[in-house]
């Protein structure tokens, strides 16, 4: 029976198909570890306190793109090639959702909104990690090769999620709330489909390197646009709400390090 469980087993068991997987994820974690560090050192003085967070996520980011390359390493694979198609913080870019890496490659200072927009877009696309990496642990939060990094990384963007919800709060409260519900609607329906073309583009390539027959590969083709279907009509409010944290400040401190995964 087809099932996620069954198709991620697949997937992390066969060499070339982990290895595009895990490809693809470092270079995304690297790729969010840039942006927020360059963020960082972009904000508005009136916003300064945010740049320690914000620094946080991004190391932690970075962090998670190593520990991928790590999980490469210990089966003495090499990263490929992420392919155009599967990068899903480019095609984000592309759909001009968040700051543009033009703006992130300045020098100059950025404005209060755009500290907002990122935030909020932040928040749409910390939603859909957090959601994946739920089910990842749900089905290799006991395994012996991939347990740890996966606990590690969920628990990380749970933190990141709760982090978006309660700064994008603090700001509404200070005057921000119509940007803030803007941006979040362009963002979380930008989003659900820049992340059905991805899952449309990766499951073909995952397809062709572990030979799916044709019925297989339609199958998962057509659940991928059945979920876009259901996000578009009304599964999108989930990635737009906000609400406060059980824990308060989770980007205080410093980031965990994972020297056994460096």
């Amino acid at each position: 029976m087809l099932s996620a469980r069954s198709l991620f087993r697949e997937i992390v068991d066969h060499d070339a198909s982990f290895q595009l997987f895990c490809s693809i994820a470092a270079g995304g974690e690297s790729q969010g570890g840039w942006e927020n560090a360059r963020i960082a050192a972009l904000v508005p003085d009136s916003m300064r306190d945010l740049a320690p967070k914000i620094t946080r996520h991004g190391a932690d980011e970075d962090k998670h793109g190593r520990i991928f390359n790590a999980l490469l390493r210990k089966r003495g694979l090499p990263p490929v090639p992420v392919p155009p198609e599967t990068d899903y913080t480019m095609l984000l870019e592309r759909r001009g959702i968040g700051l543009s890496h033009e703006k992130l490659r300045g020098e100059r200072a950025l404005s209060e909104e755009d500290i907002v927009v990122y935030l909020a877009h932040s928040r749409v696309t910390e939603q859909r990690a957090a959601d994946q990496m739920v089910m990842l642990v749900r089905y290799f939060g006991s395994d012996p090769e991939l347990g740890k990094a996966i606990r590690m990384i969920g628990a990380d963007e749970d933190n990141h999620l709760a982090y978006c919800h309660e700064e994008l709060l603090r700001l509404a409260r200070a005057g921000h709330a119509r940007t803030i519900h803007r941006v979040l609607r362009e963002c979380a329906l930008a989003e659900i489909g820049v992340y059905r073309d991805v899952s449309l583009a990766v499951m073909g390539h995952m397809g062709r390197l572990l030979g799916w027959p044709a019925p297989k590969a339609a199958a998962l083709a057509a659940g991928i646009r059945g979920m876009y279907a259901y996000e578009r009509f009304s599964g999108w409010h989930r990635m737009v709400d906000l609400r406060p944290p059980e824990r308060s400040n989770p980007l205080g401190g410093l980031a965990t390090s994972a020297p056994e995964f460096a």
